[in-house]
């Protein structure tokens, strides 16, 4: 889900703020700074989903289900050593490094491989993780580019790691960027592309898809109830002109989307937006690739977090996860063939949710849902013996 400004510099920033009460993707996403954020030095008093700690090595920022994930992932990244060594953590989603930072400042043999499609972001790690550049590689790939980005850092792309973290979703540093085009509280180009360098656009899609094409995006990758009403009127007003910016759209959004809907399940523009930046950055289609890659990469013991933001995301790690730790004997045998096991096993009952305390401090903890897996297979002992241990 990770620069930020001031709330009065974001305000002093947006080219025109919009006419009614907005929110962005996450509930406060804009007035909580992100552990993934480049600001977050600066505004230590002070994507989404971070709460303040004055005192916290953290630059003052505390990622959604922080120690949970801690919690989860230590016993495999702590197996050879309790200092880290031997092992290593790909965090597939880096942002601005506020996971990666905190797994190796307390594990100081751990080594880290941090993947990001946003050259902003890999700058902004880069400077953030320096005091641990001698463990660290950062790759700039997609998610689902991991087994490339292994090869890359010179492991296999089976087998080979330790430990795999997933935070998905977008970062309150692309929120906050009004050129970026994500957020729907303030006026700003029609982007939304977390890699700068992609071509496709969401302007390119309002303004060139056809209606029915529309009408699906909305539906599919927003669950949006009246996706073909927004599709039609779409249509009709880029015959006019065609839409340049965030605030013609939501203005369209409030006029397609009736009072009474309106009025409930948040801003009317929010299942547009989250439909419009999955279809430009090909989220679902990237998270299929990435998970399965991602457990062929778990070496025996190893363990996956995953924390997803909202359904369609969750459903996919559910689904992943499911198939992982189910058995392939057929259900009529009465014992395990061999060789026809389950691969992993949950550490999670069903996805974990975070408590009332972590909510009230931090509110795009809300719509977290975590799942965890630990690879079954090769045991410490047998690793430590075949020489992985000792490195």
């Amino acid at each position: 889900m990770k620069h930020s400004a001031t709330l009065s510099e974001a305000h002093a920033r947006a080219s025109g703020p919009l006419p009614e009460p907005t929110l962005a993707y996450f509930p406060n996403a804009r007035f909580v700074p992100s552990d993934r954020d480049p600001g977050a030095r600066a505004a230590r008093p002070v994507r989404g989903g971070v709460a303040v700690a004055e005192n916290s090595s953290d630059f003052g920022h505390v990622p959604v289900l922080l120690h949970r994930c801690v919690e989860l992932l230590t016993p495999a990244l702590t197996r050879y050593h309790p200092d880290g060594s031997g092992a290593v953590l790909v965090d597939a989603t880096l942002g601005a490094g506020g996971h990666a930072e905190r797994f190796l400042t307390e594990l100081p043999g751990l080594r880290l491989i941090g993947l990001d499609r946003d050259p902003s972001a890999l700058d902004i790690a880069r400077d953030r993780l320096a005091p641990f550049a001698d463990r660290v590689t950062l790759v700039r790939t997609r998610y689902d580019g991991l087994g490339a980005a292994l090869a890359e850092s010179g492991h296999a792309a089976a087998e080979s790691v330790d430990g795999a973290l997933f935070d998905l979703g977008v970062s309150s540093m692309q929120l906050d960027r009004a050129e970026r085009g994500f957020a729907y509280a303030q006026d700003a180009p029609l982007d939304m592309r977390m890699d700068p360098s992609s071509p496709l656009t969401a302007a390119d899609i309002v303004n060139n898809y056809d209606e029915a094409e529309l009408a699906d995006i909305l539906h599919r990758y927003g669950e949006e109830r009246f996706a073909r009403r927004i599709a039609a009127q779409i249509v009709r007003q880029r015959a006019r002109a065609p839409f340049t910016s965030t605030a013609e759209l939501v203005a369209l959004l409030y006029q397609a989307i009736p009072a009474p809907a309106r009025r409930t399940g948040g801003h009317p523009a929010k299942r547009t937006f989250q439909a419009l930046r999955i279809a430009v950055n090909d989220e679902l289609t990237s998270l299929g690739s990435a998970l399965p890659a991602a457990l062929d990469a778990l070496a025996g013991g190893g363990r996956i977090v995953v924390l997803a933001y909202q359904s369609l995301e969750d459903r996919i790690v559910k689904r992943v996860f499911a198939d992982a730790v189910a058995s392939r004997t057929p259900v009529d045998l009465p014992f395990e063939l061999p060789g026809h096991e389950p691969r992993f096993r949950s550490l999670t009952r069903g996805a974990e949710r975070a408590d009332a305390a972590e909510v009230e401090r931090n509110p795009r903890s809300a719509a977290v849902r975590l799942r965890a897996l630990e690879r079954l297979g090769q045991t410490v002992e047998s690793q430590q013996a075949s020489g992985k241990g000792d490195s």
